[in-house]
């Protein structure tokens, strides 16, 4: 059993940089990993060496020094973020570098801490790296997201199992998730990456100029920028490499107007953000800004989301998602944005993505803005997906379409 742990392992490593990354000859490698994940980022470090990698730099973090910091430390030392680091990573981009980030976090390991040291926190680490966030909304850094258990996790989506059996379970789930389970995962990955390109092209061959959204709780409308582009699945950098920001991924999606979501919509899944989960939420649009909010659960942290800027109180991104999709077929709530988001239709509150509209990557901020597409120091998915959804797609002669129909595509 340990020995096809370590084959998965090795499968998923190979995934990452071959798919996720598609890393390069001569190109470097910032990876942030738990230190509860070094055999899994050895060999990440291993097979990126062999693809060609110039240099693999490895970013540790650790759960419990982040607690006792969030616990200990004084309260003005969340007011600044290390410009070092803003530095060295926007450097990385300009360099044409890759980014992958290990997700280990546990979601409720800020729970209790004061909201404010979170929120200051936030808003600073926001601001030092909106320069990079831009380098990775324009196609200009190759980047992507993987995700490990790690026991604080692995224990919230297995509470009734013992730590070690949690971690496995999770880990079982994860492979199967990501494809990792079957004989080729590149190979399948590459059919895949297929299918959700077909999508795209259907979509963006309607050209929708509104999607309304009807589910428990949820009455929405969304309306598109005129000739917008829809992405799905695998994208490619400036230099035409692909690459896959999300493993695991099954959404097709792409950034409204800032100024055109009306109406109310409900959450379907935890949100785990800065720490904290934020559970059966509702927020209230008008003319695309969220005027109204309310949350069962993680209250507090939802206002400092929403107050983080006022790009936060608008939507960067729309994705569909098939309720008939692997990871939602599992019926297990991941507590982690990645897995749930592709489990579930979603939106994000925050920045929007230059590439939602002909020639994006190359305007500056000012000229998305003028564009309609929202700007902000942040970027959160939240899930609105269910069995009970349907969605119609509103053409500019004003003929309506479904696109769904309880929760898949119609």
């Amino acid at each position: 059993m340990a020995n096809q742990f370590e084959k998965n392992l090795e499968k998923y490593a190979e995934l990452a940089v071959k798919v996720g990354l598609n890393i390069q000859p001569g190109q470097s490698l910032w990876v942030n990993a738990s230190i509860q994940q070094a055999p899994l980022t050895r060999f990440i470090a291993q097979k990126a060496y062999e693809a060609g990698a110039k240099s693999v730099h490895i970013e540790w973090m650790d759960d419990v020094i982040t607690k006792l910091r969030y616990t200990l430390a004084p309260d003005d030392s969340f007011d600044t973020y290390p410009a070092w680091r803003a530095q060295a990573v926007e450097e990385l981009a300009e360099t044409g570098g890759a980014y992958l980030l290990i997700d280990s976090g546990n979601p409720e390991l800020l729970q209790g801490v004061k909201p404010e040291r979170i929120s200051a926190y936030s808003k600073a680490a926001g601001k030092a790296l909106a320069k990079w966030r831009e380098y990775m909304t324009s196609h200009k850094l190759t980047w992507s997201i993987l995700a490990a258990p790690s026991t604080g996790w692995a224990s919230k989506v297995f509470p009734d199992l013992p730590e070690d059996e949690a971690v496995a379970a999770l880990w079982e789930q994860i492979f199967k998730a990501t494809r990792v389970d079957q004989d080729n995962p590149v190979q399948v990955w590459e059919r895949h990456n297929a299918t959700l390109r077909t999508k795209v092209e259907e979509l963006n061959a309607k050209q929708y100029r509104k999607l309304h959204y009807r589910a428990p709780g949820t009455e929405l409308s969304i309306t598109l920028p005129e000739r917008h582009i829809w992405s799905g699945g695998s994208t490619a950098n400036e230099k035409g490499d692909a690459y896959n920001p999300n493993v695991p991924t099954e959404e097709v999606f792409v950034s409204p107007l800032k100024d055109g979501t009306n109406g109310v919509v409900r959450s379907t899944k935890p949100l785990s953000y800065q720490g904290n989960l934020i559970e059966n939420f509702t927020l209230t649009f008008e003319n695309g800004r969220v005027v109204d909010f309310q949350a069962e659960k993680g209250y507090e942290a939802l206002k400092g989301l929403l107050e983080l800027d006022e790009g936060a109180r608008h939507l960067g991104e729309v994705a569909l998602v098939p309720h008939e999709s692997p990871i939602s077929a599992s019926n297990i709530i991941f507590f982690n944005t990645l897995f749930d988001e592709n489990a579930s239709n979603h939106l994000a509150l925050g920045k929007a993505f230059g590439f939602s509209i002909p020639e994006g990557t190359k305007m500056s901020v000012e000229e998305l803005t003028k564009a309609g597409l929202n700007d902000s120091i942040t970027h959160v998915d939240f899930m609105i997906g269910s069995a009970e959804m349907d969605i119609d797609g509103e053409l500019a002669d004003g003929t309506i379409e479904p696109i769904f129909r309880k929760g898949n595509w119609a």
